[in-house]
């Protein structure tokens, strides 16, 4: 499937620091703090070395990421909202590999992308606690700067996401496309594209993998901040 837009790369960014949402956690029930199983990443291709650019964005993110794993992992404290601004920026490379995975090709170049996160501890801790239920998430504005091959163009999407959860992991996402600002010939496309994943959901697989990856192997990687909390 082409999708001749950056709708795939908004999606998995809604994954990877939108999502990381309401996510699960394979250990969801046994009680908090321990952490679900990760499996060995001795297999996995070595990462590549980050710009200045992207260590600052990873630094930024980083205290999101800290507040996220504590409320699934610890759950406490039991109520309130977790906000933050996160900035993340994708070399072609990497949107290639991760967009390949639901058949989806990527004709632009790299991309960087920023929102307001805003989620409620309650659903998060719901979300990986109880044996069934479904998270309904705040509206959140994306914006990405896409680049092209001469130029660059901005775009700016809504996302209401719900995600169901079972047994701890998420099983179902859909991204609920709302809005849509961008150039006139972009805007045709990224509305087909958001409409085929509203009614179909192209890129569920994505996005579901990507979540319940986010609660394993990414909350270990800072695994001795939350368990401090």
């Amino acid at each position: 499937m082409v999708f001749a837009s950056p709708v795939a790369s908004i999606a998995a960014f809604g994954a990877l620091i939108g999502l990381p949402l309401a996510l699960a956690s394979a250990q969801a029930q046994t009680p908090p703090p321990s952490s679900p199983p990760v499996a060995t990443d001795a297999a996995k291709p070595a990462e590549p070395e980050l710009t200045a650019e992207e260590k600052k964005e990873k630094e930024m993110r980083r205290a999101c990421k800290v507040a996220l794993c504590t409320a699934f992992h610890v759950r406490k404290p039991p109520a309130g909202e977790i906000t933050c601004n996160v900035m993340k920026s994708w070399r072609k490379e990497q949107i290639v590999k991760m967009i390949g995975r639901g058949g989806i090709t990527w004709p632009y170049g790299a991309a960087r992308c920023q929102t307001d996160l805003k989620f409620n501890r309650e659903t998060l801790i719901k979300a990986v606690s109880e044996p069934e239920y479904e998270a309904q998430f705040d509206r959140h504005d994306i914006k990405c700067e896409i680049e092209r091959a001469t130029d660059k163009y901005e775009m700016k999407v809504e996302i209401a996401p719900k995600v169901t959860f079972k047994d701890g992991r998420a099983v179902k996402a859909t991204m609920n496309w709302g809005k849509i600002d961008a150039p006139t010939l972009a805007k045709g496309a990224l509305w087909s594209a958001t409409a085929a994943d509203n009614s179909l959901g192209v890129l569920q697989k994505t996005v579901v993998e990507d979540i319940n990856d986010f609660i394993g192997a990414k909350c270990l990687e800072v695994k001795d901040e939350w368990t401090a909390k």
